[in-house]
């Protein structure tokens, strides 16, 4: 019923910059919450940054000054704009969303729940 999908993911050298986007659709209602996790092989997944629908931002300290987090006009995509790209920000990104849905497409029957994407891998590597 929801999908959330990412993409933007690549080799870049220490230095360059990416951009990843999320997008979430589906039966829908409302989506309070986006933001981009990381996990590099061996690693937990963390947190990079989020983004409420009033556009409250909250990022980790290894990424603060370095990416911007925004999400689109509709607020059902959300931008992770990576710059001063390091080797040790090698790891595939995961997108989430924490929203309202309609259950089996019910316009009655809302549910909340976090759904996450498939995740988009990002190498940063001379």
């Amino acid at each position: 019923q929801v999908q959330v999908v990412e993409s933007g993911g690549g080799l870049v050298q220490p230095g360059g910059s990416l951009r990843l986007s999320c997008t979430a659709s589906g039966s829908i209602f409302s989506i309070e919450t986006m933001g981009w996790y990381r996990q590099a092989p061996g690693k937990q997944r963390d947190l990079v940054a989020s983004i409420t629908d009033g556009g409250a931002t909250n990022y980790a300290d290894a990424v603060q000054g370095r990416f911007t987090i925004s999400r689109g006009n509709t607020k059902d995509t959300v931008y992770l704009q990576m710059n001063s790209l390091k080797p040790e920000d090698t790891a595939v990104y995961y997108c989430n969303a924490d929203l309202d849905y309609y259950v089996n497409g019910d316009v009655l029957r809302r549910s909340r729940s976090t759904y996450w994407g498939q995740g988009t891998q990002v190498t940063v590597s001379s």
